[in-house]
């Protein structure tokens, strides 16, 4: 993280975390069968500072032309853009972008590119599952167990069966960013009707852990609501900070597999 602009990886990466928080089921609960997802799939969201819309971002689902040890993969973008007057005084466009086997949902290779105001950054990282080592622009970096990139954790989350979750149950999720491999501890808190811009839908609300410090309160709290249904999408996400609060809400859908809320 460049310590000139503490602002710039939590305004975008808040809408990409919020979408893979739910990947810590992953380490304890099985995948069915059937993904939640298919190929054609686009969510869309806003990111609001208080009253302002500070930024949109937007996630689809593509077939790879590539394949990888021969295998079929997901071709998986998000983009993130600032908007109204935060793009006036801070500009980002950011893109990310995974593949991953689309049994498995591992995935294979990773990149991002981001422009922030003068701030540039860009990383390729590759998975080798095999050898559990990570590939990235600054090292090769160990693993153990399941290790996933933002986007990959999320689809991956997303076809795991959580019928037997419980309140207060608490989870792991282990991700690789930038500079290793590293692990959020996230609670369920329970089921919620959640208001969006597209309706009020069924859910399941968890609260990650968060590290105060000069964006976050001493006592600040994340909360994140996905849909309980067989889409598991996130509608809403939600965290004070030192001045304000930061909401992530989803504003549109097309190409889902399930209907939306059923």
């Amino acid at each position: 993280m460049h310590n000139r602009q503490p602002m710039k990886k939590y305004l975008f990466a808040l809408v990409l975390a919020s979408c893979c928080l739910s990947e810590v089921l992953a380490q304890d609960l099985v995948k069915t069968a059937e993904p939640a997802f298919k190929t054609g799939e686009k969510l869309s969201y806003r990111l609001k500072y208080g009253f302002f819309t500070a930024a949109e971002a937007n996630i689809r689902v593509e077939e790879s032309p590539i394949k990888f040890d021969g295998s079929p993969a997901y071709h998986i973008i998000a983009e993130g853009k600032t908007a109204g007057a935060f793009d006036v005084f801070y500009k980002v466009r950011n893109r990310y972008e995974t593949y991953v086997d689309q049994s498995t949902l591992q995935p294979y290779f990773y990149a991002e590119n981001r422009r922030e105001s003068d701030y540039r950054h860009s990383d390729k990282v590759t998975f080798d599952h095999t050898h559990n080592k990570i590939t990235a622009a600054k090292g090769v970096y160990p693993f153990t167990g399941k290790v996933f990139d933002f986007l990959s954790a999320y689809y991956f989350a997303r076809c795991i069966d959580i019928s037997k979750i419980h309140v207060g149950q608490k989870f792991d999720l282990q991700y690789f960013l930038e500079d290793g491999v590293h692990i959020l501890s996230i609670t369920y808190v329970g089921k919620e009707k959640m208001q969006c811009s597209m309706g009020t839908f069924n859910c399941l609300k968890f609260n990650p852990t968060i590290i105060p410090g000069r964006i976050f309160k001493k006592n600040s709290k994340l909360y994140l609501w996905i849909t309980d249904d067989n889409n598991r999408i996130p509608v809403k996400a939600q965290v004070e900070l030192v001045v304000g609060s930061l909401t992530m809400d989803l504003t549109n859908t097309t190409g889902l597999k399930y209907a939306l809320g059923k």
